[in-house]
C-alpha cells in the first residue's frame, strides 16, 4: 500500500462511521469492476459453495461482499488511530463472561478463540485485545509501511503477542499455558501441510488440523469468535460463544468437519460477509484440476 493510500485513509477515519461506511462501499464497487481476478475467485467460490442459487441472486451476493471488502478496507484505518474510547463507542463485543470476568485482562484456564474469516475479522480482533493480552498469528505484509500498520492495530492495546507462522505449535502452546487467548484463524486454504481434505459446503477443501491439535496439547476450550459488520454506521459486534462440549474427541477429521460445518452455519447466516476473496479451495486432491 502507497504513502499516499495510507494518507487517505488516515484522513477518511476522522469521518463519522455512516459516512465512512457509504465511501467504503463506493470503493468496493469500484474494485469489484477494477479488480476482475478477484471477482473472478469470488464468483468461483459462490458457484462452487451455493450451487443451487441462481446466477442473478450470486452476482449480486459477489457485489454486496465486494462493496463490504471495501468498507472493512477503509475502515481498518479505525483500529489504527481511532482513540480508545471511540473504538469502544463502535465495537461492542457480546459473550464474554464465558471466557473471563468481565474487566479482567486473563483467562483462568487455556482458551482458543475461533474466529473465522468475517469482513470485521480486524475489528474483533482489535476489540478483543482491548480486554485480554492475546496471542494471534501474524503473517508478514509485503509493503512494509503497511505491514508496519497492521503490526501496530493488533498490538496498539494492552501487551499483546504476535507470532509469524514460522514459529511453529511449540510457541502457541507456551503462551496458552501463560493464559493467554489465542485468536486464531484456522479456514484458510494454507496448503497440503498439516491439512486434511474435509467438505465445505460439500466440496473437499484443504483445512489445517490445529484447532483440535491445539485443543488436545493444551486442554484449551474452544469459544467461537466472530465479528458481524452491521448497517452502515452501526458499528460492529464480535459475539463469544460458550465453550465446545466434547472436544477435541479422538478423532481429528471429525473434529476438522466439525470446525467447517460451525462456519458454514455462521456463514448462511451472514453470507455477504464471509472472506470470499480468498482461494479457499486452491489446494486440490492429487490428480485434480485447479477450480480457479
Amino acid at each position: 500500500m502507497s504513502r499516499i493510500g495510507i494518507f487517505c485513509m488516515w484522513l477518511l477515519h476522522w469521518l463519522p462511521l455512516p459516512l465512512l461506511a457509504l465511501v467504503g462501499r463506493g470503493l468496493g464497487h469500484l474494485l469489484y469492476w477494477a479488480v476482475p481476478e478477484r471477482r473472478h475467485i469470488v464468483q468461483t467460490n459462490l458457484r462452487l459453495c451455493f450451487p443451487t442459487m441462481s446466477e442473478g441472486e450470486r452476482t449480486a451476493l459477489a457485489h454486496e461482499h465486494i462493496a463490504l471488502v471495501g468498507r472493512s478496507l477503509l475502515e481498518r484505518g479505525l483500529v489504527w488511530w481511532a482513540s480508545e474510547a471511540r473504538l469502544r463507542r463502535l465495537l461492542r463485543i457480546e459473550g464474554i463472561e464465558h471466557i473471563a470476568p468481565v474487566g479482567s485482562r486473563s483467562s483462568d484456564a487455556p482458551v482458543i478463540l475461533l474466529a473465522p474469516h468475517f469482513v470485521g475479522l480486524d475489528l474483533g480482533g482489535t476489540r478483543v485485545t482491548m480486554d485480554f493480552d492475546i496471542v494471534s498469528i501474524y503473517a508478514r505484509q509485503k509493503s512494509q509501511a503497511f505491514d508496519q500498520l497492521l503490526y501496530h492495530g493488533r498490538s496498539r492495546f494492552g501487551a499483546q503477542r504476535l507470532l509469524s507462522r514460522q514459529d511453529g505449535v511449540r510457541s502457541t502452546v507456551k503462551a496458552l499455558r501463560e493464559h493467554r487467548p489465542f485468536y486464531y484463524l484456522p479456514d484458510m486454504d494454507y496448503g497440503p501441510r498439516d491439512a486434511v481434505f474435509v467438505s465445505f459446503f460439500g466440496v473437499p477443501a484443504a483445512t489445517i488440523t490445529g484447532l483440535p491439535r491445539i485443543a488436545a496439547l493444551t486442554g484449551a476450550r474452544v469459544h467461537a469468535c466472530v465479528t458481524e459488520m452491521l448497517p452502515g454506521g452501526q458499528g460492529y459486534v464480535t459475539r463469544i460463544g460458550p465453550a465446545w462440549d466434547n472436544f477435541p474427541s479422538t478423532d481429528i477429521e471429525a473434529d476438522t468437519r466439525r470446525m467447517n460445518a460451525f462456519i458454514e452455519a455462521e456463514v448462511l447466516r451472514m453470507p455477504a460477509q464471509y472472506y470470499w476473496v480468498h482461494k479457499r479451495f486452491k489446494t486440490r486432491p492429487e490428480g485434480e484440476a485447479s477450480m480457479y
